[in-house]
């Protein structure tokens, strides 16, 4: 299977667990905990997987913005969290710094 594409499974995955987190309650809530543990048992396995195709640092950074803005985003929906001004800029320069690695690194394997 495609490393990209299991990126993609591993980043839903963890984001899935990581927005689980606050619906657990410090583990209280059986479903959101299992979400949490299931979610990042399935993302680390993937991820396991991506790492024999995509470059570590590569993979590492797309897995990391990708979860900041998505649960960035989930977090605005479901908890109202809303972001200030500077949070949304320091998002947007992890969005552009992943946008440069994609399009202009050598190391990206495209």
């Amino acid at each position: 299977m495609n490393g990209y594409l299991l990126l993609t499974l591993a980043i839903v995955a963890e984001v899935i667990a990581t927005s689980s987190l606050k619906a657990s309650q410090g583990f209280t809530r059986l479903l959101p905990s299992l979400l949490v543990a299931g979610g990042y048992v399935v993302a680390f396995y993937l991820l396991m997987l991506v790492m024999k195709t995509v470059p570590v640092g590569v993979a590492y950074a797309i897995w990391s913005g990708a979860g900041i803005v998505l649960v960035t985003l989930i977090a605005m929906v479901l908890y109202r969290q809303i972001p200030d001004l500077a949070a949304c800029l320091g998002i947007g320069l992890i969005i552009a710094g992943v946008g440069v690695i994609q399009l202009f690194s050598k190391t990206s394997g495209h």
